[in-house]
């Protein structure tokens, strides 16, 4: 992006959202970074008064699959690829999310019937380097591959991407039936019958085709995904582990962050290993999870929530971190949650905290209703909304 793109903005008369709390002062961005945090008040001309609004760095999503809703609005619909990644990145900057690893799945398992399905990983990741060399996205996008291990096609598909897709996140993903999220099959069946509409018969015939499967391939692919993540420098993440024996197995492969342990008794483990836990945004809004797994807010409440993830809605993240703030009864650890803390877990050392010299990601939001609400959002110090 040319210099000329970065224009100077003064915001003062602000909350700022700083490492060690919520301080008033006035925060210039210049050149693409936060250029100088003053405890004053700015004077200058052009500079915008926010009313005591806080301002905070931009979140970081590491986990969301929102592209696959607009590439798909409708089951038998398939939106053209540039369309919807425009308009996925329009959603996010939106929702005061400056930096998105776009999760996309790799690996397929064969249906019922025996077609198998590429995950079209490798063109979208392409379709979406494509338009952001271009300067056609308002927000960074990073890549974070879901690795299916329960499928046939994960190691061909991992082989695909290399050093230049700067790959930054491999998470490890394991839905074979009775293992992990799924070890009970009264949520996988509820989700066959509603989502799929799959009688009996169909589903015992489909967890016996994943049930062998996952005998056949997962170790085999749970070793090329660790392998892979180790060559191409990716952080490495753990996906719906269940047990302690889930996290001790995670731990051992060098994983370090935990994408939505499923029971309290996993989300401690990882904290005995040193693992970060992410929790989704909509589990700890709606009270509980919509697949039956432990309350965010139990964790929460217990200490053993690292950082949150929107998970399927984008505005969920803002939204997330305001209450767990009040939980733990601080603002500006909600809000670090959900910027500081998964910089760190994705080893980002030059964004998620309001300190000069690092990029000028940076939201303003007013706190003076019922929900929090966005009232600018910048990225490398341009207004995206």
């Amino acid at each position: 992006m040319p210099a000329t793109a970065h224009p100077e903005t003064i915001l003062t008369r602000a909350r700022l959202c700083l490492p060690e709390g919520m301080t008033a002062g006035t925060i210039v961005l210049r050149a693409g970074l936060i250029a100088e945090i003053d405890l004053g008040e700015s004077r200058a001309a052009g500079a915008v008064d926010c009313g005591r609004d806080i301002i905070a760095p931009g979140l970081i999503e590491l986990h969301t699959d929102n592209l696959e809703r607009h590439l798909h609005p409708r089951p038998s619909v398939d939106w053209p690829q540039a369309a919807a990644i425009l308009a996925h990145d329009a959603e996010l900057a939106g929702a005061g999310i400056t930096t998105v690893f776009d999760a996309l799945r790799i690996g397929a398992a064969p249906s019922a019937g025996g077609a198998l399905a590429r995950s079209g990983a490798r063109a979208l990741w392409s379709g979406i380097a494509a338009l952001r060399e271009a300067g056609h996205l308002r927000i960074d996008h990073a890549l974070h591959l879901r690795a299916e291990l329960c499928s046939e096609t994960l190691a061909e598909e991992i082989d695909a991407f290399g050093p230049d897709d700067d790959v930054r996140l491999i998470s490890l993903m394991d839905h074979t039936p009775l293992q992990r999220q799924f070890r009970d099959l009264r949520q996988l069946r509820a989700f066959a019958r509603e989502g799929e509409g799959m009688d009996e018969a169909a589903f015992d015939a489909r967890v016996a085709l994943l049930r062998e499967l996952g005998a056949r391939k997962v170790p085999g692919h749970e070793a090329a995904a660790v392998a892979a993540a180790r060559r191409m420098g990716a952080a490495l993440a753990s996906h719906d582990d269940t047990t302690p024996e889930d996290v001790a197995r995670s731990a051992a492969h060098g994983v370090r962050l935990a994408e939505f342990p499923t029971t309290r008794a996993a989300a401690e483990a990882c904290r005995a290993h040193g693992i970060a836990v992410m929790m989704g945004a909509p589990n700890l809004i709606r009270g509980g999870s919509h697949s039956g797994n432990v309350a965010a807010e139990e964790l929460a409440r217990a200490g053993l929530i690292d950082m949150l993830s929107s998970d399927y809605v984008p505005a969920g993240l803002l939204n997330g971190a305001f209450v767990l703030g009040a939980m733990l009864g601080d603002p500006a650890k909600g809000l670090a949650a959900a910027s500081a803390a998964p910089a760190d877990a994705a080893g980002l050392r030059d964004r998620g905290r309001l300190i000069p010299g690092l990029r000028a990601d940076v939201i303003r939001i007013a706190d003076d209703g019922p929900l929090p609400r966005l009232r600018g959002v910048w990225s490398a110090g341009v207004r995206v909304g």
